[in-house]
């Protein structure tokens, strides 16, 4: 009987070729594509937040705000796999085809260092438009308020913290990927992408590209929306946004999607049946 979807055997071969297509990709391909897919997640993560800010900002609601923008936030990742943009989160998967040498370490290497860059810069060119058309005013400034909160909270958190809570991430990011892999048609890989990703945005778990745009749209909202005390806003800056989130939250998702899921699954279903 025919089926709409792989086996489980079947999703590790699809990733296994997707990841040697995306380690044999050129330096502008990568670059834009991956400038693209940063766009998408920050695209994303300013929809949601315009959806649930007036939710986050009252005790009473918070959770009920995360589930609502997690089902927005699902968005930016049907957009990365259907378009074929180029996500350094869910490129953690090239290490299947690491693993049955289909490609090297160096190339996915070069993959996810291009894609990270093209991910910032995608990411700040949203936050920037953001920043300069007026849409932090929503709700009479309580958007902007919203947005210099998340950012702030994202900074506050301890290394392993950050760390922790992004490998949760990925897993989940990754998993989304993975289903994504299972279906053939677009409505199957949406839904794919959807549920795991609802489930890591309403759980607050951190994500480095999404943090692209939550903590840089913080940093420039600080002046005008910030409602804390100056000395949590001055460690609002872009020096804890690289040390205090971006490189914990960057390992955790290195070790969510590439153990997790992409060495996890590559040893118990393809190494262990050789």
């Amino acid at each position: 009987m025919d089926k709409n979807f792989l086996a489980p055997a079947e999703i590790v071969d699809a990733a296994v070729n997707a990841g040697k297509a995306k380690a044999e990709r050129s330096v502008i391909y990568l670059l834009i594509m991956g400038v693209l897919a940063g766009a998408f997640i920050a695209l994303a993560a300013q929809g949601s937040n315009m959806a649930a800010f007036n939710l986050l900002s009252d005790p009473s609601t918070y959770g009920l705000g995360r589930c609502l923008a997690g089902a927005l936030f699902a968005i930016g990742l049907m957009l990365v796999v259907i378009t074929g943009a180029e996500l350094f989160t869910g490129n953690t998967l090239i290490i299947t085809a690491v693993f049955e040498k289909k490609t090297t370490i160096g190339k996915m290497l070069k993959n996810w260092v291009l894609v990270y860059i093209g991910n910032f810069i995608g990411s700040i060119i949203i936050v920037l438009i953001i920043a300069n058309i007026g849409q932090l005013n929503g709700g009479g400034g309580l958007l902007g308020t919203v947005t210099v909160n998340i950012a702030v909270s994202k900074v506050s958190m301890s290394f392993w913290g950050v760390l922790l809570s992004g490998i949760l991430c990925n897993w989940l990011v990754c998993l989304g990927v993975w289903l994504a892999f299972a279906a053939d048609t677009v409505l199957g890989k949406m839904f794919g992408c959807f549920f795991p990703i609802w489930l890591f945005v309403t759980s607050g778990f951190e994500h480095c590209v999404a943090n692209m745009y939550y903590i840089p749209a913080g940093i420039l909202a600080k002046a005008v929306y910030g409602t804390q005390a100056a000395d949590v806003l001055a460690g609002l800056n872009w020096g804890t946004f690289v040390t205090n989130n971006l490189i914990p939250a960057t390992i955790g998702n290195i070790i969510g999607g590439a153990l997790c899921v992409g060495t996890a699954y590559w040893y118990t279903l393809k190494r262990s049946q050789k």
